[in-house]
């Protein structure tokens, strides 16, 4: 049995590609080891010591919130008193949920937040990782059920109503701290920088200001080969003020009998997803938003998928197939390069 992962528990799924000069930073990049994953932030010239103290800060208040994987998170007592009892949390906890339970209203309850059970009883991307058996998955789906989170606004509480119950929300965690970054960094007058938080990348303003070709304004995200260690990259994305994720099979798994299990599941069937994707990057205007859409489009495969991108504002898609063929919809196709040989762009 081989159990595949980078880091633990969240994972880089590309870099950026800076291929240009920039301003020097007077402070910067500055990377730490916070939601589980290095994140490293970039102000250029605008970074100085405080600044990144707070942006990393506010990361570690987020992690204190949202975690599923340490003791005593607003989430961590949740879970505990499912079936018992609403827990009050703070209101960071309560915006997240309610924009992960919007994206499973949106995708069919194929992005669910309540897939905490099933994440658990596989353990992939932990040393725990194994293949369950087919009771333990129905029982674990059986404690899956987003309409079963009660959110009260006014009491500030989040209840789960069936004992068992576990919230996840490792799919959209990351994209909402890459977004109250931004929301910090907007305040204090910075007009460009990049965000990276384990692969979640906010790429904010332009690569260039000023008076410059307008292709000299984009940031160069390379997106990351799914068949390829990581670093090497299937092509290139241009982008501005936008945030780019991605998720794949490549990023968390386990390899036992002579397959590959990778830890995006169906929420119907309680197995990885298996769909002829390896991977799929997904852009939009909102971090959190992009962090969600990238693994609702990958649990729904092609049709479905391209079709949730199109409803989020600034959404677009790269999906990579098994076939090794890439798809990309309409508004992303002046922007992305593809570079890897033994790809091909498909129709």
């Amino acid at each position: 049995m081989k159990k595949g992962f980078l880091t633990s528990p969240v994972f880089y799924l590309f870099q950026i590609m800076l291929w240009a000069a920039c301003t020097p930073s007077a402070r910067g990049p500055e990377s730490q080891f916070v939601l589980g994953t290095v994140c490293t932030i970039n102000l250029f010239n605008k970074g100085n010591r405080e600044l990144y103290s707070r942006a990393f800060t506010r990361l570690r208040e987020l992690e204190d919130i949202l975690s599923a994987n340490r003791e005593g998170t607003d989430l961590d007592q949740v879970n505990k008193n499912s079936g018992l009892k609403p827990v009050k949390v703070k209101r960071e906890l309560i915006e997240v949920l309610e924009t992960a339970l919007e994206f499973a209203e949106r995708s069919g309850g194929s992005f669910d937040p309540s897939v905490g059970p099933l994440v658990k009883l596989w353990g992939i991307g932990t040393e725990k990782a194994r293949v369950p058996g087919d009771e333990e998955i129905r029982e674990a789906l059986n404690m899956i059920n987003y309409r079963e989170i009660e959110i009260n606004r006014i009491e500030e509480t989040v209840f789960l109503k069936h004992p068992g119950m576990a919230l996840d929300l490792g799919a959209i965690a990351k994209g909402y701290a890459a977004d109250e970054l931004v929301k910090l960094f907007r305040r204090e007058g910075i007009e460009r920088a990049i965000i990276d938080l384990g692969g979640d990348i906010f790429a904010m303003g332009e690569r260039k200001s000023g008076k410059k070709a307008e292709d000299e304004t984009f940031w160069r995200i390379g997106i990351q080969d799914p068949r390829e260690n990581r670093g090497m990259y299937l092509g290139v994305l241009k982008v501005k003020n936008a945030s780019v994720v991605t998720s794949g099979t490549y990023e968390r798994f386990l390899d036992e009998n002579g397959k590959r299990y990778h830890h995006i599941f169906s929420v119907e069937s309680g197995f990885p997803a298996e769909n002829g994707l390896l991977s799929v990057t997904a852009t939009a205007d909102n971090a959190a938003e992009a962090d969600a859409l990238s693994t609702a489009a990958f649990a729904l495969g092609w049709e479905r998928g391209r079709e949730l991108i199109a409803r989020t504002s600034g959404g677009e898609g790269i999906f990579v197939f098994e076939d090794l063929s890439v798809r990309l919809t309409p508004g992303i196709e002046k922007n992305f390069s593809l570079s890897a040989a033994e790809y091909r762009l498909a129709p």
